[in-house]
């Protein structure tokens, strides 16, 4: 059974899909991109602002089903310019974990007009 989540704290969906869905103990969230909640603008035109953007957005649909950060067990990143905005974009997503961080796969994107784009999975521990 899936439960959907959704906040106006994080960004809207923009297309056929959901914000997040629960299914069972486990959350997962869309692709985020760096979408002010409130104007559907892009925030920021650098890697680490809009990497900011992206984890308050997850943040926000986490935070509807009462989890946070040290919830998430895997992520999925994808970068526009990996080899150029690698350090900068890692140094403000460890930021938002502490250790053991979850796992990742970060890979090289073509975005619509975005730098990042980061989803979730997360954990519901009893």
């Amino acid at each position: 059974m899936k439960k959907e989540l959704r906040t106006t704290e994080g960004a809207a969906p923009i297309g056929a899909y959901s914000q997040g869905l629960v299914v069972g103990d486990f959350v997962y969230t869309s692709g985020m991109g760096p979408l002010d909640p409130r104007t559907g603008e892009i925030v920021g035109d650098d890697v680490a602002t809009q990497t900011h953007q992206v984890m308050r957005n997850l943040g926000a649909i986490l935070a509807a089903h009462g989890l946070g950060f040290d919830d998430v067990i895997k992520s999925t990143v994808h970068l526009q310019h990996v080899e150029r905005d690698f350090a900068a974009y890692n140094e403000a997503y460890k930021s938002y974990f502490s250790q053991p961080f979850p796992v990742r796969t970060t890979v090289g994107s073509q975005l619509l007009g975005i730098l990042v784009e980061i989803d979730f999975v997360a954990h519901k521990s009893a």
